[in-house]
């Protein structure tokens, strides 16, 4: 075994050692920006090669390569390291959601991430949201298991990323690149930063999001489920155009008569319960509007003539479902699915898909990995990356803006390549869930679109709460679900007016600089900023911070029930103009305000917003 270290004239330090075939189990230590990491694996018959690249002070990535003279199944391989919990407030990641505590080393914090499930990255931040380390690699094909525990002991935060955790296929050569960040800046920024590392790679090179990916969404689910009906919701599409609308995704149901829940009778496609599915797109289409349909992409119910077609090349039967899943490592199976999105897109025109269930596409322990009995990969992510990859370039060859939608927890840097709306994952009228699942999604996605989880309420509502609903979504694409025919006025003119208002600030909310502050509370406060604006929406009673020297307008959107906000002077004293409305666009007051005091307090109708614009 060999260590060689040296300086290139660039200042990139960069650290060499190889492990030869070694039976028995191998331990090595390097360093990545400031921490001492152990790496250990039985590397038996593998050479071993890794390689540190210093990029600049706090910032280093580490490439790990395997080679194989004849193959053999990779082996697990672990890397450890711990620091002092000094001002580590919590961890985020991908899976995290609502507890971003860090649980204790017995029983640490988990991200299990592969192709079609989470993304492999953790972030350790401080009580101050600033990045004290995050950790991620570039696998994103395989099962990579990053982990973060505090250790009562000592009170220390340990930490692992390990790969090859479970059954793999035989490898000859394999390369991973694992990336360390101990900079200080917002854990936010390090999100994004992170999303745009893996953007770089070829492999995952993100799909271009067309515009109206980008735009309102109108959903039949909440409002309709599977009872759909072309009568309906082109009366729908009326009103949600108006409104600002410019899309509508019909949802589960289109495709049988069967109004059960399950999967039993899916796999065939074809329009039983709207049979006129050409001039029903047509019509969305004449009022200026873009059709996107539900599929399900791994199932073939057992009702289904596409069970006989597809017998004998399924991965398992889902119980309960009424449905098996189908195995994308037979081109039987890949030819079928591909085929069967082209047809619609050609027969009925239409303009996007929301593909649903990829993460099922996945193997367990009764999976064989092998390349035989009409299988031609014996990797299941590897196929599904095949199959998806030549979908996505099917479907773009007949429409280059295709839109595709994907939901959590299938969001991982692979599945930006064949996906351009990431949707937070199912929460009905729960608001804050939404909240939290768009801002996670938001600091990861990068370009791609990301959109609120359908929006629904009970029309009982008074306006104020169903504006909740709005308010917390305000940082992504928002999707509506509910019957615009039937809900009340006020509710109607309470979605127009923050229509209205998401449209006018789209470059703000959805271009600029994101942040969602103290992710241990559940993002209490978002900020949004770019250019000369910054829109703040706060969902608690907490103290607003106002830059006097850095922005001339502000928007402040109260997400509550109560009326005060205090706003917290940082700056010069300075004037501004304000104006309040109401959740309805109804202007309450205005007049100007001389931020010349440490703290201000101002009166903002539940679920209305203050706009201050600056007087020179």
């Amino acid at each position: 075994m060999t260590l060689n270290l040296k300086r290139l004239t660039t200042g990139v330090i960069t650290a060499l050692f190889c492990v030869g075939a070694i039976a028995q189990n191998t331990v090595k230590e390097i360093e990545l920006a400031g921490q001492q990491v152990e790496i250990s694996g039985d590397f038996s018959g593998f050479d071993t090669k890794i390689e540190v690249e210093n990029i600049s002070e706090g910032l280093d990535i580490a490439t790990i390569t395997l080679s194989h003279e004849s193959g053999a199944t990779p082996p697990k391989f672990t890397l450890k390291w711990n620091l002092p919990s000094s001002d580590i407030a919590g961890h985020w990641g991908t899976g995290s959601f609502n507890n971003k505590n860090i649980g204790p080393s017995w029983s640490p914090s988990k991200t299990n991430s592969m192709l079609a499930k989470q993304a492999p990255v953790i972030v350790l931040f401080g009580h101050d949201d600033i990045n004290r380390l995050n950790f991620s690699v570039s696998e994103a094909l395989n099962t990579v298991t990053l982990s973060t525990g505090i250790k009562e002991e000592d009170g220390k935060v340990y930490n692992q990323i390990t790969f090859f955790t479970e059954k793999n296929r035989s490898l000859k050569n394999y390369e991973v690149k694992v990336r360390f960040d101990s900079r200080p800046q917002l854990y936010s920024k390090a999100l994004n930063e992170v999303a745009d590392w893996w953007a770089s790679f070829e492999l995952y090179t993100p799909a271009p999001v067309p515009e109206v990916a980008r735009l309102p969404v109108y959903s039949s689910w909440y409002s309709y489920h599977q009872k759909v009906s072309m009568k309906e919701l082109v009366a729908e599409c009326k009103l949600a155009k108006k409104m600002g609308f410019e899309s509508i995704i019909v949802d589960d149901g289109w495709q049988t008569l069967d109004s059960n829940r399950g999967y039993a009778y899916t796999g065939d496609w074809e329009p039983e319960r709207i049979p006129e599915m050409k001039e029903f797109v047509q019509a969305v289409h004449d009022l200026g509007m873009k059709f996107i349909l539900w599929y399900a992409v791994p199932f073939a119910g057992e009702n289904s003539k596409a069970y006989e077609k597809m017998k004998g090349k399924f991965l398992r039967y889902w119980n309960g479902q009424g449905t098996y899943v189908l195995d994308p490592r037979y081109p039987e199976v890949r030819e079928f699915i591909i085929n069967t999105y082209v047809d619609a897109t050609r027969e009925w025109n239409l303009d996007g898909f929301k593909l649903d269930f990829i993460g099922r596409f996945v193997s367990d322990s009764e999976t064989e990995l092998t390349k035989e009995n009409g299988r031609d990969y014996a990797s299941v992510n590897e196929a599904t990356d095949v199959l998806m990859t030549d979908l996505m370039k099917s479907l773009q060859a007949i429409k280059p803006d295709i839109m595709i939608e994907f939901r959590q927890p299938y969001i991982g840097p692979a599945m930006r390549k064949y996906g351009n709306m990431f949707r937070a994952t199912d929460c009905p009228n729960l608001s804050s869930v939404n909240r939290i699942r768009t801002s996670d999604l938001r600091m990861l996605s990068g370009n791609t679109a990301v959109h609120s989880d359908m929006l629904m309420w009970h029309y009982d509502e008074p306006v104020e709460v169903a504006a909740l609903q709005m308010l917390n979504v305000m940082y992504s694409v928002p999707q509506i679900s509910v019957r615009l025919e039937d809900i009340p006025q006020d509710h109607f003119k309470m979605i127009k007016f923050y229509t209205d208002y998401w449209l006018q600030n789209r470059d703000v909310l959805l271009d600029g600089e994101f942040h969602p502050t103290s992710p241990l509370t559940n993002y209490p406060i978002l900020e949004g900023s770019r250019n000369n604006k910054k829109i703040t929406t706060v969902f608690n009673d907490q103290l607003v911070k106002v830059q006097t020297n850095k922005w001339d307008k502000m928007d402040i959107l109260n997400a509550k029930r109560s009326k005060q906000i205090i706003l917290l002077k940082e700056g010069q004293p300075k004037k501004y103009a304000y104006v309040i409305r109401d959740c309805m666009g109804n202007q309450t007051d205005e007049g100007t305000l001389e931020l010349n005091q440490e703290s201000h307090l101002v009166t903002v109708p539940p679920s209305g917003l203050i706009s201050l614009t600056s007087i020179r």
